[in-house]
């Protein structure tokens, strides 16, 4: 029962490994496509080059919207490090495979 057990957390903490490395990977991009998606349901303009006012029930959110959308250049870093990460997670994930298919046999 024990050996079941630790098991089933070994997946756990696989599955969760891998979706921390995707949404580290895709994050800036997450952000970046939120900001666009905000500013164009409000009828603000978005882009990089300076703030541009967005008034929304009031308030002002240019500056954050900027900020989130400038965000998505980070996925110049994020992206290729999420793609080494992958890539250990792939060979840990292969080698915990082999070891239980051996110990199985």
């Amino acid at each position: 029962m024990q050996a079941r057990r630790g098991k089933s957390w070994t997946i756990f903490w696989l599955l969760f490994a891998l979706a921390a490395i995707l949404f580290f990977a895709a994050a800036p991009l997450i952000s970046a496509l939120t900001a666009g998606a905000i500013a164009k349901a409000h009828g603000c303009t978005l882009h990089e080059g300076f703030v541009n006012p967005c008034i929304i029930d009031g308030t002002d959110y240019g500056e954050t919207l900027y900020q989130f959308g400038v965000m998505g250049w980070f996925m110049l870093i994020t992206i290729p490090a999420g793609l080494v990460l992958l890539i250990g997670w792939l060979a840990v994930t292969s080698q915990h495979l082999l070891r239980w298919y051996r110990a199985r046999a």
